[in-house]
């Protein structure tokens, strides 16, 4: 896949940092300019951090691993979920659950309550219960599917997550920082960026600068993706995670 250009960050907002009084001194590096009160990422800098995010993306990729891709903020949600799809990784765009790494036996214990019920509704057990039986556990479903949806196919750490954010997503940062999972993470600069071992300066708030990046780094995962396939001969390993990338999406051309 081409590196994104100028053009493309300029056009997404990635360079719009935040008011000046709400900045992190050590984002300065980071820091372009002062325009009206509100601070301008060197976009020359976010080119070349986010070509390397990339690269260690489709590195990750192409071993077999999954990305697991986190935004819960309101601009993040769309974004993540659909580049997630599309590109065959985990993700998580409502709530961390704490635990969700460094405790993941209890959360695959409710990860398979999810499945079963879900299992036993395809099934059509649930017409046999009584009403109000089948209406609690739909919503049950339902509330689960918000919170596990995105990674109950899941059944190792992933290789690593990719985060907007980094205030906002703190704990899953910790949680990642003490299971020795890589982040990569759009920051912002009211952030610090020695908490993340990728960091791409830029805007963590517009939604065309969230879907940008993203969009990129699901492509690489895409990429990567495709080569441990063709290694293997286009199978995938037994007992690896199940999400395949959605073709439809896949086909779409960025913008």
């Amino acid at each position: 896949m081409d590196a994104l250009s100028m053009k493309a960050l300029l056009e997404a907002g990635v360079h719009f940092g935040h008011q000046t009084h709400r900045w992190n001194p050590k984002m300065k590096r980071y820091i372009f300019a002062e325009r009206n009160g509100i601070h301008i990422v060197d976009l020359q800098q976010t080119m070349e951090l986010l070509n390397s995010a990339h690269d260690f993306i489709y590195q990750v990729a192409s071993s077999g691993k999954r990305i697991l891709m986190v935004g819960t903020k309101k601009q993040a949600q769309d974004p993540i979920r659909e580049e997630a799809i599309r590109s065959g990784q985990y993700f998580i765009n409502h709530r961390w659950l704490g635990g969700t790494i460094t405790n993941f036996s209890t959360i695959q214990t409710r990860i398979d309550y999810l499945v079963t019920q879900e299992e036993r509704r395809s099934k059509g057990e649930f017409v046999h219960l009584p009403k109000k039986e089948a209406l609690r556990l739909e919503n049950r479903i339902e509330k689960m599917n918000r919170y596990f949806g995105g990674f109950k196919e899941m059944t190792e750490l992933p290789g690593a997550l990719f985060v907007v954010d980094i205030g906002r997503e703190k704990i899953a940062i910790a949680e990642a920082q003490r299971a020795g999972v890589p982040v990569v993470a759009l920051v912002d600069t009211d952030c610090d960026p020695g908490t993340i071992d990728w960091p791409i300066p830029g805007n963590d708030d517009a939604i065309r600068s969230i879907r940008l990046i993203a969009n990129h780094l699901a492509s690489a995962a895409l990429e990567g993706h495709a080569e441990w396939l063709a290694n293997r001969g286009g199978y995938s390993q037994a007992g690896h995670n199940d999400r395949e990338p959605d073709p439809a999406l896949a086909e779409e051309v960025e913008e």
